[in-house]
């Protein structure tokens, strides 16, 4: 069963950085495209970006511009470069396969933007 560790949240103010990281176990993560998705209080969990295995990457139009997902294959992690941050990115950050797999998900990472 792949286990998915999520680290690196934190309160930071508005304008700021935060990059986030995705341990995940097993042999056979550099098969699957990952994503990061997020859930605000009071929302449903909603996507952030996905990233290919060869690095292709997508958003969405909340963060585009903004954020920015990578992965290291040889290190079974996928992190995700925040940028320019606003309030309303305060959720709990989580990754997963893309599509998403119900029975793998983390913990998560809170992020809160907060002056």
């Amino acid at each position: 069963q792949v286990q998915l560790v999520e680290s690196g949240g934190g309160l930071v103010q508005p304008g700021g950085s935060l990059r986030l990281s995705c341990v995940a176990s097993g042999s056979t993560f550099w098969i699957y495209v990952m994503g990061w998705y997020r859930q605000a209080p009071g929302k449903q969990r909603e996507f952030v970006a996905v990233i290919t295995r060869g690095g292709s990457a997508n958003y969405a139009d909340s963060v585009k511009g903004r954020f920015t997902i990578s992965r290291d294959n040889a290190k079974n992690t996928v992190y995700l470069q925040m940028n320019s941050l606003k309030p309303e990115d305060t959720a709990v950050y989580y990754c997963n396969r893309a599509p998403a797999t119900d029975d793998i998900w983390g913990q998560g990472t809170q992020v809160t933007v907060s002056s």
